[in-house]
């Protein structure tokens, strides 16, 4: 009689617990669809969030269109316009300037060149979307361009591999590519432009990469001065290595050659290593590499 009893006792545990499991697979279920629907729910607001935040970006009244044919193509600038610089990241970690912005060998250089190593991690300035990724044999090799909802496009050039893709949406810090010396570059580094409209403007207008920040929480672009500084970079490219019609000292540069250290430039230049590192932004333990261009007066 025990021994039933025990019987009955143990085929009503291992029920219930089938009944339990059974009630649990159900729940799984009919979890799995509503998962997938929340999920589904999540995408599609955020998508809408995006969506709204770049409709209502200062970005979206500035440009024409979007295209990912081009790297960049110039319309009408405003008279004036406030670029918001807050929510930045700066693109790399180096505060080694090489090479600036500016008149450089009978041509404008319309970015600066950053000193960064094959793999180092290259970062998205501001938030936005990715316009281009390409390469550019005789150029920019691997580059990304990004329009930013704050209305600047930055370029990203000489990268040795793209870790965004085209139309991709991006925070600003994301990583974006690796260092490299791809395309026309003579050294591994990192030539970054910013551009709005199309026109670059000298990116120390806003960044301050020696002190890795920026400048200020917003910048206010006026045509008018911009035109001025442009016609006078015009100038100077035109009078290079001579004087202007006024007797007037214009910039000049020096191309590092093999063997040559910032002491026996000075040398040459007849100039100081001071002179020389403050001009480009470098420190005294910098070591110039063949190729580099630098400012001496």
């Amino acid at each position: 009689m025990k021994f039933r009893y025990l019987y009955i006792v143990l085929i009503s545990i291992v029920l219930s617990f089938v009944a339990a499991s059974s009630f649990a697979q159900d729940l799984i279920a009919m979890q799995a669809p509503l998962d997938k629907h929340m999920k589904k729910l999540d995408t599609l607001a955020l998508r809408s969030a995006i969506e709204r935040e770049e409709a209502e970006a200062p970005s979206s009244m500035l440009y024409p269109e979007w295209s990912n044919k081009y790297a960049h193509r110039e319309s009408a600038l405003p008279d004036s316009f406030r670029i918001n610089l807050r929510g930045f990241h700066m693109p790399c970690e180096s505060r080694v300037v090489t090479s600036n912005y500016g008149p450089r060998w009978g041509r404008m250089h319309k970015g600066i060149d950053i000193k960064v190593y094959i793999g180092d991690t290259i970062r998205a300035a501001f938030s936005g979307r990715v316009r281009i990724v390409r390469y550019e044999a005789g150029g920019y090799g691997k580059y990304v361009v990004i329009r930013h909802n704050n209305g600047l496009e930055t370029i990203y050039g000489h990268m040795s591999e793209w870790l965004v893709d085209e139309n991709e949406h991006v925070r600003a810090g994301q990583p974006i590519g690796l260092g490299g010396n791809t395309g026309r570059s003579t050294g591994s580094h990192l030539h970054f432009e910013t551009r709005l409209c199309g026109m670059a403007i000298n990116p120390t207008t806003f960044f301050d990469f020696i002190n890795q920040d920026v400048v200020a929480d917003s910048y206010m672009f006026r045509k008018s001065k911009f035109r001025r500084e442009l016609a006078s970079a015009s100038r100077n490219i035109r009078t290079s290595g001579s004087e202007d019609g006024n007797g007037q000292t214009v910039t000049h540069y020096h191309k590092v050659v093999a063997g040559e250290s910032l002491s026996s430039i000075a040398r040459k230049r007849n100039t100081t290593v001071d002179q020389i590192c403050k001009m480009n932004h470098i420190s005294k333990n910098v070591k110039v590499r063949p190729g580099q261009i630098l400012r001496y007066n």
